[in-house]
């Protein structure tokens, strides 16, 4: 790694920290109070001070994985009472979802000047590296979050979709069962990669080429 791509990690790191996991979570937090629920404000978490939502482990994933090549890691989760949450489960699926789409919407921020700078042939190359990183690193943690097994965002969408039964039967299966099924999707098993490389291969590269426009 040059010293040129490890200054550019270490921003990146940075603004995760600074600006993209606080805003994550202060999604979560603040669709929860829009909704009914004011436990995460009476933690002190309905707030974009950084300081707030940070997680030191989930922090210290993300430097050592971006300044490996990658890129994941997390803050500490909002707490949120569903019982408090108007709209019953919808209410919830709009609370999980709101983490995951707060992603999207800074990786479209980050792919704005770089469509730019890609289709003008800007001579840029670190702001373009930081920001490919940005985009690519928000896309990750946006679909990384959509999947549907607890602990992680789309569990709360999905529970919402399902009938109410099966929801009720699958909810106490999949968070006792959850942790263990996210170790499944990380082992390596087709040809040395996960599935769930293969899941981001399938879904990250193509929204990232959508947004960027190569």
């Amino acid at each position: 790694m040059t010293t040129e791509q490890f200054i550019e990690r270490v921003i990146v790191v940075a603004v995760m920290l600074l600006v993209a996991f606080p805003i994550h979570e202060f999604a979560h937090a603040f669709a929860a109070y829009r909704l009914g629920d004011s436990t995460a404000r009476l933690f002190g978490r309905l707030t974009l001070n950084p300081l707030a939502h940070f997680d030191p482990i989930g922090g210290s994933m993300l430097a050592i994985t971006v300044l490996l090549g990658s890129g994941f890691g997390w803050a500490k989760p909002t707490p949120v009472n569903p019982r408090n949450l108007e709209g019953g489960r919808w209410g919830e699926a709009i609370v999980a979802a709101a983490g995951p789409l707060s992603n999207l919407v800074l990786a479209v921020a980050g792919a704005i000047p770089l469509r730019f700078i890609l289709a003008t042939g800007l001579d840029v190359p670190f702001l373009g590296n930081v920001l490919i990183l940005f985009v690519e690193i928000n896309l990750l943690l946006m679909i990384f979050n959509l999947i549907p097994i607890p602990p992680l965002d789309g569990s709360g969408v999905l529970f919402a979709f399902l009938p109410p039964q099966t929801a009720w039967q699958l909810r106490p299966i999949l968070s006792q069962y959850g942790i263990f099924l996210l170790l499944l999707l990380i082992f390596p098993v087709f040809g040395g990669t996960s599935l769930l490389t293969q899941i981001f291969g399938a879904i990250l590269d193509p929204l990232f080429r959508l947004l960027v426009g190569v």
